[in-house]
């Protein structure tokens, strides 16, 4: 499928809604489950999501438009969230992704970015030169992917109690 920021704004406008249908006044044996050691609950990949939210996308959106030559990126803490969600609960974390969510979108579309801006560059810190277009759609792949994620944590609650119906139960592989 060929990159058009209207569909990228179409998904990512429609995640927290996603999220929320999901996992809005769960339990806390759904929201913090995990697939083990060093695995992320839906309590962890919504925080992560909201750091994106704070420091990746749109800083790094910015960053690329704001320098013709290319400018170096932060670097990325992917783990950011277990001190900065300390203290709340998911249904807080949720309002807040939807906040910033809905905030990073008006942002997205004020930048009125055509295809002459897609085109242009930053420094990844560790994949070198990249082009907005290719951070914005791996904005919209990063949504699907701890959407996905974050299902099979959810699915794998029951692994279990399906019984011999897990042989068909892909997720649950």
């Amino acid at each position: 499928m060929k990159f058009e920021l209207k569909e990228c704004i179409e998904i990512l406008s429609r995640t927290p809604k996603v999220l929320e249908s999901l996992l809005s006044e769960l339990n806390d044996q759904w929201v913090h489950a995990n697939e083990g050691d060093d695995t992320w609950s839906p309590f962890d990949i919504v925080g992560h999501l909201i750091h994106g939210e704070k420091t990746d996308w749109i800083p790094r959106s910015r960053a690329i438009l704001e320098d013709e030559l290319g400018t170096s990126f932060q670097p990325f803490d992917r783990f950011a969230q277990f001190e900065n969600s300390k203290g709340k609960n998911l249904d807080q974390l949720l309002i807040e992704f939807s906040l910033l969510r809905k905030g990073n979108m008006k942002t997205l579309k004020e930048l009125e970015i055509d295809s002459e801006k897609l085109l242009r560059t930053g420094i990844h810190p560790a994949f070198g030169e990249v082009t907005l277009q290719q951070l914005l759609a791996t904005w919209t792949a990063h949504d699907f992917s701890h959407i996905h994620q974050l299902t099979r944590v959810l699915a794998k609650n029951y692994k279990e109690e399906v019984g011999p119906w897990k042989e068909y139960i892909s997720i649950l592989k």
